[in-house]
């Protein structure tokens, strides 16, 4: 058999065997070559309401979506479909709410574009990825309130080239989706489920044939099972841990939050344990096995009712003994009798499946060495922009690569009396005088900066002062004075549809999960009440009067 590039299975062995650093480049190298990117023909973005859908049916269309210049004439493909999860009261879960949005995309591609997706889907000929968006947060507050809950959308600090030619910060979204791409070309056929706070640049090869109905990303460690001490080392008890057996088939179970020994008496169907690691919970299923989930769950599906989540709904009773599972649900909560009832369901469906020349449940491995940038909490979102400025680090040398910075200024207007020293990346802005030191800036318009170990992102004053560990983001200052920010503070702008904006503000060490609550001494509402306030904004509309009350402060200014 052949992967979607003409590989055989020994070519994509061959590539395989290549080292960590030659896997990473050439991973990186696939996300970011213009001329072919990487991209799924379908891309499907599950969102919390008709607005955010709209938004990202037209952002991504026009940036990393957009169909390239070696594109057929007359082609629809690639195509965008974005779609909110209207569900019943306590959401979905991840597992059935993969399946809904599925559907309700496959129903928007035939109703507006005239495209049978299941029908090609079927046929191979073309391959759909879905990401999960939805979710309040709260660990990267203040940041979403200032996106008005459209978490996807909060701005990394480096720029992106749209199709009308404009500069733009990068959305996490938009960095997972261009990251995610290169797994495409490898899964025709195939929906791919991703999740859209985390990039990573795979060490282990990303292209490969698929040998089972549904694979699942995991961390592989080392080419033998851990023993007991190993398995404690690394912290696997306390992790959804993906086991591959030493068997030809390379057919994988899945466990979570088990000790060893545990673990090695679940597993005991699967044979001789070769591989372990963590998952990802990142996967993909073939258009059969879609097929099959759909129709297993048509009525809660058609009702919009039941909540069930891939992991412990489907993965685990697919391939684990029901007494095993039984036992696993318990620690979860779940009644005994519940969870055998669910077990025996999911295993008549697998009598009832036809596996054909395919394995059931595999894992690809995505390489222990792999390089990780988390985005979803706020030090994290500090710590792995402000990494990218590590000029001796290895990967932070290929988080640059990977967002296109080529060197500390970019697409900007820097002023003679603009000084920017070489750990400072500064794109698609314009400045008049001042220093900037250690600091990721993007989108900012100034006549006077003094910026140090801080991100600023999109903001137009008169003046910007930022201290270390600061972010200053969407931010619109008509004052003489301009925006003064010390050490560590965290200051946003919520704006509303009319115009009206409102200083939202935190600290570095402030987690807003935490204070989630809580009404912080600067704020007039807790970051819970902005959020409520927030539900159902026209994000497309708020983005496009941002947009004018920025261009309006920086021509009053002359910038």
């Amino acid at each position: 058999p052949t992967d979607n590039r003409g590989n055989t299975n020994s070519e994509t062995r061959e590539a395989a065997k290549m080292t960590t650093k030659e896997a990473l480049d050439a991973a990186v190298a696939a996300m970011t070559d213009s001329s072919s990117r990487s991209l799924y023909d379908v891309t499907i973005i599950c969102t919390t309401d008709d607005h955010q859908a709209d938004y990202w049916s037209t952002r991504l269309s026009e940036g990393v979506c957009r169909k390239p210049p070696s594109a057929a004439e007359g082609t629809k493909f690639p195509l965008v479909l974005a779609v909110s999860e209207d569900w019943s009261p306590g959401g979905a879960g991840n597992g059935l709410g993969t399946l809904y949005a599925y559907q309700k995309a496959c129903r928007v591609a035939k109703d507006k574009h005239g495209i049978d997706i299941p029908g090609l889907m079927g046929e191979k000929q073309i391959s759909a990825a879905l990401y999960h968006t939805a979710g309040k947060g709260t660990r990267l507050a203040p940041l979403p309130a200032s996106e008005n809950n459209n978490k996807p959308g909060v701005k990394l600090p480096f720029c992106q080239e749209l199709s009308d030619g404009s500069y733009v910060p990068l959305t996490v979204l938009e960095a997972v989706v261009k990251q995610t791409g290169v797994y495409a070309p490898s899964r025709n056929g195939r929906l791919s489920v991703f999740w859209g706070d985390q990039v990573f640049i795979p060490s282990a090869s990303f292209s490969y044939v698929p040998t089972h109905h549904v694979d699942i990303m995991c961390t592989l460690l080392g080419e033998t099972a851990p023993t007991a001490e190993e398995w404690a080392e690394h912290g696997l008890e306390k992790y959804g841990v993906i086991a591959v057996s030493k068997g030809e088939g390379k057919n994988a179970a899945q466990v979570e939050k088990v000790d060893h020994a545990t673990a090695v008496k679940m597993l005991k169907s699967l044979g001789d344990i070769g591989q372990v690691g963590p998952s990802l919970g990142s996967f993909s299923v073939s258009s059969k096995m879609l097929e099959a989930l759909c129709e297993e769950y048509s009525s809660e599906l058609s009702a919009k009712s039941g909540k069930f989540d891939t992991d412990p709904h489907f993965w685990m009773p697919l391939t684990l003994p029901a007494e095993d599972y039984v036992s696993l649900m318990s620690q979860k909560g779940v009644a005994d009798d519940v969870s055998k009832g669910h077990h025996e369901r999911m295993t008549k469906m697998k009598a009832d499946f036809e596996l054909g020349d395919m394995g059931l449940f595999g894992a690809v491995d995505v390489g222990s060495d792999a390089c990780w940038w988390d985005y979803g909490q706020l030090k994290l979102y500090f710590k792995n922009n402000i990494v990218a400025l590590e000029t001796n680090d290895p990967s932070a040398q290929l988080l640059r690569r990977f967002l296109g910075v080529t060197s500390n200024k970019m697409d900007s207007a820097l002023k003679d009396e603009v000084e920017v020293d070489e750990k400072s990346c500064v794109s698609a802005s314009s400045i008049e005088s001042g220093s900037i030191k250690g600091s990721v800036v993007s989108s900012v318009n100034a006549l006077e900066v003094q910026i140090e170990g801080a991100i600023v992102v999109n903001c137009t004053a008169k003046k910007i002062v930022a201290g270390k560990n600061t972010i200053l983001y969407n931010i619109v200052d008509l004052s003489e004075e301009g925006i003064i920010a010390g050490e560590g503070d965290v200051v946003v702008s919520v704006t509303e549809e009319d115009g009206k904006m409102m200083e939202l503000r935190s600290k570095h060490d402030i987690c807003g999960g935490k204070a989630w609550k809580q009404v912080l001494e600067w704020n007039p509402l807790s970051f819970e009440e902005v959020h409520n306030k927030n539900k159902n904004a026209n994000v497309s509309a708020i983005e496009k009067k941002r947009q004018e009350l920025h261009k309006a402060a920086s021509d009053s200014f002359g910038v």
